[in-house]
């Protein structure tokens, strides 16, 4: 206990760090993957090339490799001055969303094609069917997997710690370069990543039930 209590300010500062980097991040998957999704699902050539070489490339693409690219190319070429925390948002974010596309547009796919159709009889654009009819039918089997999606970003947000951010990691690194007993420091920050994955899975699992339609 001796760990954790002596260097209660660290392990909290860094607890914080992984929620905001988590937070941040999944909320530009979110975003990015929804769009995206539209992308892929649209009858507009171009777009459905754009969306579908995003998810090609980010998803075979290694997560490292995006934060190096973040943080050595992209504050060189594009916006130089970047602060880390959003140069890590960035790369987790654009990897994240290549797997929330995948699993939206498989809640699309669920979506009889004849409720599109209807839609467009009624003079909907596709852009109005997709947000109106379609998505809000589609988020109840988009759920399930979104939470092992989230569950995964907040373990992949360790690696932000090795780029000048405050998380988790970066705090066990700090004190087991101090000298401090590396098992119960491992101890510690594995107990933290297991109440935000509960926190996550709790979350999507009351979301899920609300959203269940009844049998």
């Amino acid at each position: 206990m001796n760990v954790l209590l002596d260097h209660l300010p660290q392990f909290r500062e860094g607890f914080l760090g992984t929620l905001s980097i988590t937070a941040a991040s999944a909320a530009l998957a979110l975003v990015l993957g929804v769009v995206i999704a539209g992308f892929r699902v649209s009858p507009i050539p171009p777009l459905r090339a754009f969306g579908t070489t995003w998810v090609t490339l980010l998803r075979n693409t290694p997560l490292t490799l995006l934060f190096l690219i973040a943080f050595f190319v992209v504050p060189q070429i594009f916006f130089p001055g970047t602060s880390p925390f959003v140069l890590a948002m960035g790369a987790l974010g654009c990897y994240t969303s290549s797997f929330v596309c995948e699993a939206v547009r498989s809640g699309i796919n669920t979506v009889p094609l004849g409720q599109a159709e209807a839609a467009r009889s009624l003079g909907m654009t596709f852009f109005q069917t997709l947000r109106l009819i379609v998505l809000p039918q589609a988020t109840r089997s988009v759920i399930p997997p979104m939470s092992s999606i989230f569950i995964a970003l907040t373990k992949n947000s360790a690696i932000a710690g090795a780029f000048s951010n405050t998380e988790l990691f970066n705090v066990s690194k700090l004190l087991s370069d101090k000298g401090f007993a590396i098992g119960w420091i491992f101890l510690w920050i594995a107990l933290c990543y297991l109440v935000i994955t509960f926190a996550i899975s709790g979350l999507f699992r009351l979301l899920e039930n609300r959203l269940e339609v009844a049998r």
